[in-house]
């Protein structure tokens, strides 16, 4: 039962392959789009879903192929939610993972993932646990844009 009502949304299946990062990252742009945001404001969403996706592809299914889940919705007060889920390997500890410069990923890691999707967006939620999978919750609520004419 959902308690947010939702204008629109989409849902979004795909393998974690390095190469479905962009396509999540455009996917969610073009969504976005419908909400008429500002150039700043679509780059600074395409960056944090775009850390969101890579972590799901990097972390959660280091030796094997996965599914990612990406969802958009459309919520009230002209609020962008973009959810990423895995059914990976999950996140030991939440707290630390969300430390600048702390990665599991190895040294071409910067471990800087979650503090650029806190700083691009207005909302940052992380849920997981290990051997099962991690959700993040990206939102952002956009500027209401003037309409020019009459």
């Amino acid at each position: 039962m959902r308690t947010k009502t939702s204008n629109n949304e989409f849902t979004l299946e795909f393998p974690s392959r390095s190469s479905n990062e962009g396509f999540a990252r455009s996917a969610v742009a073009c969504f976005a789009a419908q909400m008429d945001p500002t150039l700043n404001e679509l780059e600074d969403i395409k960056t944090a879903v775009s850390e969101a996706v890579t972590n799901a592809i990097v972390h959660a299914y280091p030796d094997t192929i996965g599914r990612v889940v990406v969802k958009g919705r459309i919520c009230q007060d002209n609020v962008l939610e973009i959810t990423v889920k895995d059914r990976g390997r999950g996140i030991a500890d939440v707290e630390q993972a969300r430390q600048p410069m702390f990665t599991t990923g190895g040294e071409e890691r910067s471990g800087m993932g979650f503090t650029i999707m806190e700083s691009f967006m207005d909302r940052l939620s992380v849920r997981s646990v290990p051997g099962r999978g991690t959700t993040v919750v990206l939102r952002k609520r956009l500027a209401p844009r003037v309409k020019s004419g009459k």
